[in-house]
């Protein structure tokens, strides 16, 4: 089956912004003519691609089809720039990539600026999920936990991410005056990032008990999660790189000394865009070097 490239176009800018209105903006055409070329492309496929809400969300179809359009832009644009055949208003090539929240907040955002001839589309997903991206072809390229190679997949190891279990002093005094053990953190309020958070977990398993069921609380966002646990809101796992100054200072107090939670992480990235994303794996790989431990 052939694509009609405009069609493909206005497929991944409606996902990408949202809207039939601004991606008509962005590619500078009518709003009608947006429209029309979506119907032409979900008529030709068989299928609803764009579910008309707002914003305007992909189908499963949708998503597939419009990662496979930005990886065949990605290519054709490296093509046109080694021979040559690049001008200014092709613009910069796009990239979509998933990483998960503490990455981009310790380590990852320094890779990416050192990359030129490149803007980013960032999916924010857990490390241990971020993988089922590459697996439904929606990302070109992941930070995740997992070793094992999606297919059709290159995988190098970055490091491993440290996270200190820590609360404020005055949470601290409050909840384990009778020591940290299984029975004062079974009452204490927990944090957890959102539903497949499970570092916390992990670490009482690994140190206390399974089965413990704390009360906890959603915060959603890796410096607000350092915050609600400066503020004596709960306690929950941080990684080190984001928090050593707390820590120092005071700020903050881990509930455990010695005992740290490692996370391997690992790039993983279609080996069909492998050599055009050479120079973002490269960085990847240096900055990660600079935070992750070997």
């Amino acid at each position: 089956m052939q694509f009609d490239s405009r069609q493909l176009a206005a497929l991944s800018a409606i996902l990408r912004l949202g809207s039939f209105e601004a991606a008509a903006q962005e590619l500078g055409v009518t709003q009608s003519a947006i429209s029309q070329r979506l119907k032409s492309l979900e008529e030709q496929m068989g299928c609803v691609l764009v579910l008309r809400e707002s914003p305007c969300r992909g189908t499963e179809a949708g998503n597939r089809l419009a990662a496979h359009a930005e990886a065949v832009a990605l290519m054709e644009g490296q093509v046109s720039r080694d021979l040559g055949k690049a001008t200014p208003s092709d613009g910069p090539l796009r990239v979509r990539v998933a990483v998960n929240a503490d990455s981009l907040a310790t380590w990852f955002l320094s890779a990416l600026e050192e990359v030129e001839g490149l803007i980013f589309d960032l999916v924010i997903d857990d490390q241990d999920h971020s993988a089922d991206w590459l697996r439904r072809g929606e990302v070109m390229a992941a930070v995740t936990s997992h070793a094992r190679p999606v297919q059709g997949c290159d995988v190098l190891p970055l490091g491993r991410l440290q996270y200190v279990a820590t609360a404020s002093p005055a949470f601290h005094e409050r909840w384990f005056s009778d020591g940290v053990n299984a029975k004062t953190l079974a009452r204490a309020p927990m944090l957890l990032f959102n539903e497949k958070d499970g570092l916390q977990s992990e670490w009482l398993a690994a140190h206390f008990s399974r089965g413990l069921t704390p009360p906890t609380q959603g915060i959603p966002s890796t410096r607000a999660f350092v915050e609600a646990s400066q503020r004596g809101i709960g306690w929950g796992m941080n990684p080190l790189p984001l928090i050593w100054r707390q820590l120092r200072r005071g700020h903050i107090v881990a509930l455990k000394e010695d005992a740290m939670l490692e996370t391997p992480l690992y790039w993983q990235v279609s080996r069909m865009l492998a050599p055009v994303l050479e120079p973002l794996t490269a960085s990847i790989e240096e900055h990660a070097g600079k935070v992750l431990i070997k």
